[in-house]
């Protein structure tokens, strides 16, 4: 069926891609939004918004912008799952066909699909803090992948043979230690979540919160976890300059350590102000920005590897030899 389609344009499949990484970014930053306006129950129930009607209905206890808010969180949900079957319906009829695209361009809407059912498992809980936790955390792979969808669907990735290999493009010491910075930046995610869950915002007033450990000492190792990452990243930008590497790198590197110290600045100033709601929200976005620059940077750090991938000399000369026989 999809071979009587015309081919996927180069241009389109790299397009989705990014719509794929924006969408990604912006329902973890929709659902914060949902959390701190305290309208994680607008829709009480799941996957209809009430018992018996999908969209939101006068309710004597639950306020319209709550109900809205929470809806609006649902729908760009379902337009995610719309731009990520698409991607993968693209990456189908990409041709000559291409098995990582493919693979990827997959992850796209099964990564909805888990998300639809995390996010369902943390109403009907209640929005319990250890499955609100997992609803954000899941997103980070999605938007890494995503990401890696970009390069796949890039003109240097299209321009090469189907099948054409990676190749470091970096020395392996410093893929290395981007490595090591990309776990601690996962750890540096997950003690941002569980601060969330020690703090006020639950996205609704009656919604228990981690009381396991005090919040100064789980914002504390937040903060370590931000300093360790920045060290790292500083160690990657000595690494960089002593040795060659694709322009590209050092300056995704420069994005990605800006970023960093914004993010940094922004959640000092919001823990100071007893995390306003605003910057709660912003410092969501900045954290999945990061993420998405995290794994910008990483993507430079390989390229195709053509040489790899040509055919042998011999190879290509046979039909000519072939020719005079």
């Amino acid at each position: 069926m999809l071979e009587r389609l015309p081919a996927t344009p180069p241009g389109l499949m790299r397009g989705l891609a990014m719509a794929a990484v924006v969408g990604q970014a912006g329902i973890a930053v929709t659902g914060a939004v949902v959390r701190v306006t305290g309208s994680g129950l607008g829709c009480p129930t799941w996957p209809q918004c009430f018992p018996g009607s999908l969209v939101p209905v006068p309710h004597a206890e639950i306020a319209v912008l709550h109900q809205w808010v929470e809806f609006g969180n649902r729908l760009l949900g379902i337009a995610l799952v719309i731009v990520t079957g698409a991607c993968l319906l693209a990456a189908l009829n990409v041709r000559p066909r291409r098995g990582r695209l493919v693979l990827l361009a997959a992850t796209m809407p099964l990564g909805v699909v888990a998300q639809a059912v995390i996010g369902g498992i943390t109403v009907l809980t209640g929005l319990a803090w250890y499955t609100v936790a997992p609803h954000f955390l899941v997103t980070i792979p999605l938007i890494w992948l995503a990401v890696l969808l970009v390069r796949e669907s890039s003109p240097a990735a299209m321009a090469a043979p189907p099948g054409t290999p990676w190749r470091p493009a970096v020395p392996p010491a410093l893929r290395g230690l981007l490595a090591v910075a990309s776990v601690v930046l996962v750890a540096l995610l997950v003690a941002g979540t569980l601060v969330t869950a020690a703090g006020p915002h639950g996205g609704d007033a009656a919604t228990p919160r981690l009381a396991a450990v005090p919040l100064p000492t789980l914002a504390t190792a937040h903060a370590h976890l931000l300093f360790a990452f920045l060290g790292l990243l500083v160690g990657v930008g000595f690494m960089v300059h002593a040795v060659s590497v694709p322009r590209a790198v050092v300056v995704r590197l420069r994005v990605l350590v800006l970023l960093t110290l914004a993010q940094g600045a922004l959640g000092g100033i919001q823990y100071a102000l007893g995390v306003p709601e605003l910057l709660v929200a912003l410092h969501v976005l900045g954290a999945v920005t990061t993420v998405a620059a995290a794994a910008w940077l990483w993507s430079a750090t390989a390229e195709p590897d053509l040489v790899t991938s040509a055919p042998p000399a011999d190879a290509a000369s046979a039909p000519a030899l072939a020719g005079r026989t």
